[in-house]
């Protein structure tokens, strides 16, 4: 190819993809706003004032995010931050605590470090924002939406019906009370599946509060691994012959079977409302080091023990599947978040994946 040929080329690829580029930025999102449900790993900041030490608005938090510590429990965007991206939003949905005005159109995040299912779980570390009480926030927000649409109540509902809602707690109601005997009953009240049963019966009855104002696009995130995480590891240590606790991940397991079923159940009541349950466990269940990950037990930040102001975290943070002693890396929460919008195999999600659930 002769030099006269080569620069045409470049510059016919040079324009491809600045009107790409520009297509990217102009298009809309897939849907009008995207509202989050769940506890620290999606927080992006509804802790931050209040009294608790479920909060992480200082470094090395969001050492990778643009404008540093946000008060998300991870070095980067969180699963619902890159989820957002994955939607087409030029911008993540605000934390309830600082929404204001006319950007509550976008959509709000509701989540809460220690958050739970349970009113109860995660109390030991003080204030956090229950699932119950993330509802009734929403429930404002709904009034808020409802007068900026001229107290349209049709329009209010029309409006909310095209926007995606994800809902990912649980895991608070296991690390922050039932495996913690010394300040729970739960352990000694419930056997595994018992508790399973009453967390179910609890959640079913929130999502349904969700739908009743107005959420029809519903993606309800499994509980990870929990047994994995170095926290849970530095408490119990590894079962024998596995790298996890697996008498945690067993009752992990034990939820979430039944919270797809109850998925199931939800779509068969609700036939206007679409609900799919995105398979964390599974998808984070994949060998790490297939995708380049080389630390798998102990955190980039505080190693098994807590991340401090103070602590210096490493360096090789592409490296390491966890951040601190809980919350995934930004990395990992890219490559869930992946496959969480696009599913890769049938048992990433059920009955469909994010991306088809934003088409419905």
């Amino acid at each position: 190819m002769g030099c006269g040929q080569k620069i045409w080329c470049l510059i016919y690829f040079l324009f491809f993809v600045s009107n790409l580029q520009s297509y990217c930025t102009l298009a809309d999102p897939q849907v009008p706003c995207y509202f989050n449900f769940g506890d620290s790993l999606s927080d992006n900041g509804n802790n931050n004032a209040l009294l608790t030490l479920a909060k992480v608005n200082f470094r090395p938090y969001g050492i990778d995010f643009p404008t540093g510590p946000t008060g998300r429990f991870t070095n980067g965007r969180t699963i619902v931050d890159v989820i957002a991206e994955r939607l087409g939003f030029k911008s993540y949905p605000p934390a309830f605590a600082t929404a204001r005005g006319q950007e509550i159109l976008i959509g709000v995040n509701y989540a809460s470090g220690a958050a739970g299912i349970r009113d109860e779980s995660g109390e030991k570390l003080g204030d956090r924002v229950t699932m119950n009480e993330q509802l009734r926030n929403y429930q404002i927000s709904v009034r808020q939406i409802a007068g900026i649409q001229g107290d349209n109540d049709i329009a209010t509902a029309n409006y909310l019906s095209r926007c995606m809602f994800t809902v990912g707690i649980g895991s608070n109601d296991y690390i922050n009370n039932y495996f913690m005997p010394s300040l729970y009953q739960t352990s000694r009240q419930y056997t595994p599946d018992q508790y399973a049963v009453v967390l179910i019966d609890q959640y079913s009855q929130q999502l349904k509060t969700l739908y009743e104002y107005g959420a029809r696009k519903v993606a309800i995130f499994g509980l990870g691994v929990i047994g994995c995480t170095p926290g849970e590891l530095a408490k119990f240590g590894a079962s024998p012959g596995s790298a996890c606790v697996d008498e945690i991940n067993d009752a992990v397991q034990l939820f979430n079977d039944r919270l797809k079923l109850l998925v199931d159940d939800l779509n068969a009541k609700f036939s206007d409302a679409r609900f799919t349950y995105i398979n964390i466990f599974s998808i984070g269940s994949v060998d790490a080091t297939t995708l380049g990950f080389t630390v798998t037990n102990t955190g980039c930040c505080g190693g098994r023990n807590v991340c401090l102001p103070i602590t210096i975290p490493c360096r090789n943070r592409s490296e390491y599947v966890f951040w601190d002693q809980f919350h995934p890396s930004e990395d990992v929460n890219v490559f869930l978040a992946g496959r969480s919008y696009i599913s890769e195999t049938p048992s990433d999600a059920h009955p469909i994946d994010i991306h088809t659930l934003a088409q419905a």
